[in-house]
């Protein structure tokens, strides 16, 4: 039973962001990979603004490099799944089993964005940035600006705004989204459900990200730990 409580702070949203310590080394070994594969592509568009591979380079690519990379995506969701459900999980530090179905490059250029969505089929997403513009040449573009590239995460009261209706007594869901600068080396981790795009992006180098979608199973056991189905 609920205790009196002037105010209780429900449902957060969990935003995971990590570096890479070895992102110098690795990144530009690659881009020049993923720049090999779309040029090798039949199906890719010479010259299109933008570009995606299959969802299988977990089966495409055999790089050291890679599977440096892939560790550390896998360890930078660990931490953020695990402190996402601290006080939820019946024990503090369970096995966890990891699975990442899909995982992708994208290659973005000429004001190209991807258009609002989210993630189905899996519990988390994530973004890495192989390659982009540094800031003060991204910020400089006149049309875009600050906003060059960036990735837009919308909160999940985003949409209940009724048109953007808003008053003074709901000044706290007035800030709708967080923008996040694209940054050679950083991951950033989110819940499937959130709502997100990519802003338009041109520049001298193209932007390079790889995303991916995950399942975290429980080692041992059951992974439901609510029963929707009783009262």
């Amino acid at each position: 039973m609920l205790q009196p409580d002037p105010l209780l702070q429900l449902w957060q949203t969990p935003l995971g962001i990590h570096r890479f310590e070895h992102a110098s080394d690795v990144n530009a070994t690659l881009a020049k990979v993923f720049k090999t594969m779309r040029l090798t592509d039949s199906e890719a568009v010479t010259g299109a603004p933008f570009y995606a591979s299959t969802d299988d380079l977990l089966q495409r690519i055999k790089l050291a490099e890679w599977e440096q990379l892939l560790a550390f995506i896998v360890d930078g969701l660990r931490q953020t799944v695990v402190l996402a459900n601290q006080g939820h999980w019946p024990q503090a530090a369970p096995g966890l089993q990891i699975a990442i179905p899909s995982i992708w490059f994208q290659m973005s250029q000429m004001g190209s964005h991807h258009d609002i969505h989210t993630h189905g089929n899996c519990s988390w997403s994530g973004v890495y940035c192989v390659q982009v513009d540094d800031a003060p040449k991204r910020h400089a573009n006149k049309v875009f600006g600050q906003l060059n590239g960036v990735t837009r995460f919308y909160g999940p009261h985003f949409t209940q705004q009724a048109g953007a209706s808003m008053d003074f007594g709901n000044a706290y869901l007035q800030s709708g989204h967080i923008d996040i600068q694209p940054l050679p080396g950083q991951l950033v981790v989110f819940p499937s459900w959130l709502a997100h795009q990519a802003m338009p992006y041109a520049g001298e180098q193209d932007r390079i990200i790889v995303s991916f979608n995950a399942r975290v199973h429980s080692a041992i056991g059951n992974d439901q730990i609510h029963n929707f189905s009783q009262a």
